[in-house]
């Protein structure tokens, strides 16, 4: 995340295949950008299960 980014609220992915992707936290989808399978999967495991704070840090740093 950075602060002063645009919306919608969300969350970059960068895999160490060099692949890229941003997320919107609500609803999880994948706005742009690939990735494979695999690296898709944890890390919508994770923002999953952290989408109160990734909501949370996305407020602090674009309010």
């Amino acid at each position: 995340m950075y602060a002063g980014d645009h919306p919608p609220p969300h969350f970059h992915i960068r895999a160490n295949d060099g692949g890229e992707a941003l997320v919107e936290i609500v609803s999880l989808e994948i706005l742009r950008g690939k990735l494979v399978r695999r690296e898709v999967a944890e890390a919508m495991d994770w923002a999953s299960t952290h989408q109160d704070f990734l909501m949370q840090t996305w407020k602090e740093l674009n309010s």
